[in-house]
């Protein structure tokens, strides 16, 4: 609803985005997943890398009942069409020359998902490209990649998402060059609140997915030698992002603070003993839940624990990046930038 009150409409607009000069390619990436519609805008950056001018984010809960039906449902691709139509809206306003647009776990699963496909070209122009868990785990990876620690060999790369979580083995300077070895799990956080409820005890979700975790660390390790030793932890997703939102204490969530920040993995399942100790309002309370994430925090920081138990690193660098950086930085690569 938009605020009659003049100074309010003058920030609302201020926030909008801003048409950069029409000299010189503009990038964007966008991550259609099972909870959130995500995108990201970037001008390559004269010193390397490059420079985000433009972004916006949306929970859309494409995958709303997926587990039950096993098909997208009508409201899921209502909310997902509307929020890839201002997408559509900010790529024009920014100029964009290149796009990429990828579309995970929900779509790889549903049976319904060409019909979305096809209703997002036709009312927005984009074309969604649903790529495989590999290409999911290989992206995410390469975006994450520059936050390998200086004093490890390389990291164990984990994105909890609303219907899968990747597992990736990452060497430092692997670079885009090669795909990690890594796993994709039927675990996320949409998909564990659907089948056993979004606020149960810890045991009752570690019950459930421990030897789905144990399998998984089976097939990882068999393809990569990994001394935990010389490996970190490096988290990418809402849960992991938020965990440290709390642990850095922040008044609200503030992602220069979060986005390469450094956490005993200890401290990290302190938080997740405390979030489990809480009911949904207390939960709601904090600043870095708030009431959207509220039903969901519970099954992401299980599945957390889960990857603990079975890679017990006693560090953790959490990375408020992830899949658009690796196709921004992939697409830039592919320019000769």
């Amino acid at each position: 609803m938009k605020s009659n009150h003049p100074k309010k409409r003058r920030k609302e607009r201020a926030r909008g985005p801003k048409s950069p000069r029409p000299d010189g390619p503009v990038f964007a990436a966008i991550d259609l997943g099972t909870n959130n519609c995500r995108l990201l805008i970037a001008r390559p950056a004269s010193g390397g890398g490059f420079r985000v001018i433009d972004s916006f984010s949306r929970i859309v809960r494409l995958g709303e009942g997926l587990a039950e039906t096993g098909r997208l449902g009508p409201a899921g691709i209502e909310r997902t069409v509307a929020a890839l139509a201002i997408c559509a809206g900010r790529l024009a306003a920014n100029r964009v020359t290149h796009l990429r647009a990828i579309a995970t776990e929900a779509c790889r699963r549903a049976a319904n998902a060409g019909e979305l496909v096809a209703r997002v070209r036709a009312e927005t122009g984009l074309a969604l490209d649903i790529v495989t868990s590999e290409e999911e785990a290989r992206l995410a990876a390469l975006g994450c990649e520059p936050l390998i620690g200086r004093r490890y060999e390389g990291a164990l790369v984990f994105d909890i998402g609303g219907g899968s979580t990747e597992l990736i083995w990452m060497r430092k300077g692997a670079g885009r060059a090669q795909s990690p070895p890594s796993v994709s799990l039927d675990a996320g956080v949409v998909t564990l609140a659907e089948t056993l409820g979004a606020d149960r005890p810890l045991e009752d979700y570690l019950e459930a997915i421990a030897p789905m975790f144990s399998g998984a660390k089976k097939r990882l390790e068999t393809a990569a030698q990994i001394d935990v030793g010389a490996v970190h932890l490096l988290g990418t997703s809402g849960t992991v992002t938020t965990l440290a939102g709390i642990a850095l204490g922040l008044p609200h969530y503030i992602r220069a603070r979060v986005d390469g920040s450094w956490h005993e993995c200890a401290d990290i399942l302190a938080i997740v003993a405390r979030l489990f100790a809480m009911d949904r309002e207390a939960r709601a309370g904090l600043a870095c839940v708030g009431a959207e994430r509220a039903d969901l925090v519970l099954p992401g920081c299980a599945i957390f624990a889960a990857i603990h138990a079975q890679w017990p690193c006693a560090e953790l660098r959490v990375a408020d990046r992830g899949l658009r950086d690796g196709m921004l930085r992939e697409q830039m690569a592919e320019a000769g930038i």
